[in-house]
């Protein structure tokens, strides 16, 4: 695969990877700092940890729908090195906290029957892989043979598996849920039923967009270790929220809430299916620590998820069956935009439904019709729960737009470019407030936005005008190639907050956390660029720590591509502080105004002279010494001693004020207002083979607008992977389920994920930038966007090249093949 750097990259020249501390570092394209350390295999994650751990092991029901009548531990209680087997029963006798559901983490008045499993399960299984029995043994070999000695006795219930069978509600998931609808979403603006009514045109479309999930290289895990001394619990887990678990953790363990600290240390992925918190097994991992601990057994307790785990118990997304009827003119203005929209939310439901949410604002798109409908159901089936997965709704959605836009343009005879083009929402008309609820809870309104400059950078980057002699060409060579577009909005950065604390060192270095988590984003590298500018140092002179709620108490996580808009404006703020705080100070001891100064080469001088210069230039240092509340008493000798420089012995030592905080340090958060919306632009070229059927992307390229960005090099790092799970999603991955609820793919060996060799032959990319004006430093996000068009474009460009319509995926080389078959069917028998 071969990839052109986005064009917006400067031209690079010796030494330009590591330029100078003057030199401002925001938008440079600086290598990753964390990458040796990773590369090198230095890396620290959940299983290089308590190596003197006892481990855990959880019994998993084989049944997708059963009501639990006996569980006999007795065998399994005997094998030498079992230390503990606990059930349901055992958290009911310890405490009324650990007996209850686990928590509804995300409310929304839309939730009409919420419902949540247990840590472990109380007398009913409602998917295969849910925990019954937990084993705590000296290792985990131990652990699993005691698990399969367990004896769980069950009465079967009728599963219901998949949205249709859902629909038809003959059996429920839940008794007391006989519909089996989790939630029921409406919303929209216009007369839809007028506009469709009066509309020259109207079209319906049927789709489908099938279940997968994320793979993470790593899978879940938590180690905890309580401390009988300090009554205290501190875990690791991998997790995209440890401030949330917890916090989660503390409430459910009845702990004070500085008691417990929560570490997420190197997670290897998350993609969305580490948010949830709880999991059952952080909670009893971090309950069986405490409860072995104080009993004098150990007081360290780890798990560990293996593959099939996490195929089984984790987390999946995307399934959706939607239905879609547009009206519109001769023009293609899109007049009516009716949505209705099937999710399977599968067997509970902690996440709430952001999912849904996601789908039913962000289906418009960068577009403006008349009048827009969405009525959505989420359902519940006896499979495993669903949460959100990189992009979290807006494949789905886009899906749904970008299929209609094509469709429209075929049936009026027009290039699917102009019909989109006039659909357009202009950059005169931003922000555009589009008097609906954003998944945030604040008001969706676009703050800014060029779709037009996207289309127009694509067609440039694609040649989408030469596209028709290149699909000639290849016809007459026997090869069939069609090409498709996409285009989309994505919401990011929503809040309610993060925070970030910034301390300068004596010695001149910076250490900087926050409570947002790190999953590979490269957060060491860009906020370090954010706080160096700032503070006018090098960038390896700046520490970042995420994920620690030791270093950073508050935040909310890692997901909804938030990090670089949330933490990487509260990392500015609480910069901005310590610099306002250093100029004041060395202003003082100078004798100068704060005014005239600014922070430079690791000091702060005055403005146009050389950092270091006696008499205008103090180190920041030696600032933060000065910033100590005893400051006044230092005197020539002890200053020396410290290790001031002879021209900072000879300056005033400044009086503390009132009300001053000690140390050159600040805390600093960040609250959007609304949530800033990120948006680009994709085209595919694709080859179906004519025997095969198999599809190979040529070509595929993209224009993505972040607002302004942190560092070109992450960006385009973050794009290509998102592209190569957009690529999964579109043409190898689905989890499929029989009508048991059994998981027929739930390996690596059956549930496909493509190779480097199945990514497209050339990946392309530009960006467009139109800052947002809702943060300080004008950033959008960009984790999620290069997943979120994908399946479309790719649907539209196999439709290109075979004449079929296609309407679900993904979609294999067999179903084409299939495709083929019906469509020449149909086709002979209209010829009839």
């Amino acid at each position: 695969m071969s990839v052109t750097k986005p064009r917006t990259e400067p031209a690079r020249t010796k030494g330009a990877d590591a330029p100078a501390a003057a030199e401002k570092l925001f938008g440079k394209p600086i290598p990753r700092t964390e990458d040796a350390r990773l590369l090198s295999g230095n890396g620290r994650y959940l299983d290089d940890l308590g190596h003197n751990a006892l481990i855990a092991a959880f019994v998993r029901s084989p049944h997708a729908h059963a009501r639990i009548t006996g569980i006999d531990i007795d065998a399994a209680l005997d094998l030498p090195g079992v230390h503990a087997i606990y059930t349901y029963d055992d958290l009911a006798d310890d405490s009324p906290e650990m007996a209850e559901n686990l928590p509804l983490l995300i409310p929304h008045p839309a939730i009409t029957a919420p419902r949540n499993g247990y840590p472990l399960a109380k007398d009913e299984v409602n998917h295969v892989g849910e925990a019954i029995a937990m084993v705590v043994a000296d290792n985990r070999y131990i652990a699993e043979d005691a698990c399969a000695k367990i004896d769980v006795t069950y009465e079967m219930l009728p599963p219901v598996v998949g949205i249709d069978v859902a629909r038809q509600a003959d059996n429920a998931v839940h008794a007391d849920v006989p519909d089996n609808v989790a939630a029921h979403l409406q919303h929209g603006f216009g007369d839809v039923d007028a506009e469709l009514a009066n509309a020259p045109h109207r079209l319906t479309l049927n789709l489908e967009i099938e279940r997968s999930a994320s793979m993470p290289m790593e899978g879940k895990g938590v180690y905890a270790r309580w401390d009988t001394d300090e009554q205290a619990l501190t875990f690791w887990t991998s997790t995209q929220t440890s401030t949330s678990a917890r916090a989660a953790i503390a409430a459910r363990l009845k702990m004070a809430h500085n008691k417990v600290h929560c570490i997420a240390p190197d997670v290897g992925g998350g993609f969305g299916v580490k948010i949830v918190h709880p999991w059952p097994e952080e909670v009893m991992v971090t309950w069986a620590a405490r409860r072995l601990g104080t009993a004098g057994i150990s007081s360290e307790v780890k798990w560990v998820e293996d593959r099939r785990e996490h195929f089984v118990s984790s987390a999946h997304e995307r399934g959706q069956i939607q239905e879609v009827t547009v009206g519109f003119d001769d023009d293609g203005t899109l007049l009516a935009f009716d949505f209705t929209f099937w999710h399977d939310n599968g067997a509970y439901l902690p996440y709430g439904i952001i999912v849904m949410l996601n789908t039913s604002t962000q289906v418009l798109g960068p577009y403006k019709p008349k009048s827009f409908r969405v009525d959505a159901y989420s359902l519940y089936t006896n499979t495993v729960i669903v949460t959100p997965y990189r992009g979290a709704g807006r494949p789905q959605a886009v899906f749904a737009m970008e299929r209609a836009m094509d469709a429209i343009a075929k049936y009026l005879g027009k290039d699917v470019i102009e019909v989109r083009e006039h659909n357009f929402i202009r950059p005169e008309e931003m922000p555009y407030d589009f008097h609906l609820t954003f998944q945030d809870g604040r008001p969706l309104i676009y703050d800014t936005g060029n779709y037009q400059a996207g289309i127009d950078k694509l067609k440039k980057l694609i040649d989408w005008d030469g596209f028709a002699e290149y699909k000639k060409q290849a016809k007459a060579e026997g090869r069939a190639v069609g090409i498709g577009i996409g285009a989309y909005v994505e919401g990011t950065g929503p809040g309610p907050y993060e925070g970030a604390h910034v301390l300068v060192e004596t010695s001149g270095k910076v250490k900087a956390a926050t409570g947002l988590t790190t999953q590979g984003q490269g957060h060491q590298t860009a906020f370090a660029q954010i706080v160096a500018d700032d503070l006018g140092v090098p960038v390896t002179d700046v520490e970042i720590v995420t994920g620690d709620t030791r270093r950073f108490g508050y935040a909310v996580g890692t997901f909804a591509s938030r990090g670089a808009v949330m933490s990487g404006s509260a990392f500015h703020v609480a910069a901005q502080m310590v610099a306002e705080k250093a100029r004041t100070i060395a202003g003082e001891a100078l004798n100068l105004d704060p005014a005239e100064l600014e922070l430079r080469g690791g000091h702060v001088c005055k403005i146009g002279t050389v950092p270091g210069a006696e008499g205008t230039s103090i180190s920041l240092g030696v600032v933060a010494v000065l910033s100590n509340p005893l400051r006044y008493a230092f005197d020539d000798a002890s200053r020396q001693a410290t290790g001031f420089a002879k021209a900072d012995t000879d300056m005033t030592i400044p009086p503390v004020r009132e009300g001053e905080q000690p140390g050159l340090e600040a805390t600093g958060y960040y609250s959007p207002p609304t949530s800033t919306f990120a948006s680009g632009v994709h085209a595919a070229i694709v080859e179906t083979d004519p025997v095969t059927a198999e599809i190979h992307v040529r070509r595929y390229a993209v224009i993505h607008d972040c607002g302004n960005v942190i560092n070109p090099r992450i960006v385009e790092g973050q794009v290509m992977g998102a592209v190569a799970q957009g690529v999964g999603g579109a043409l190898y991955e689905k989890i499929v389920y029989d009508e048991h609820g059994q998981m027929l793919n739930a390996s690596y060996m059956d549930f496909l994920m493509p190779f480097v060799t199945e990514m497209p032959d050339s990946l392309e990319m530009d960006h467009t930038v139109t800052p947002s004006g809702l943060n300080p430093l004008g950033m959008k996000g960009a984790g999620e966007a290069g997943v979120i068009p994908t399946s479309a474009v790719i649907a539209a460009a196999i439709e290109d090249a075979e004449g079929i319509p296609i309407t679900s995926m993904p979609i294999s080389p067999s179903e084409l093949f299939e495709l083929r078959l019906a469509h020449a069917s149909s086709q002979s028998k209209e010829n009839e």
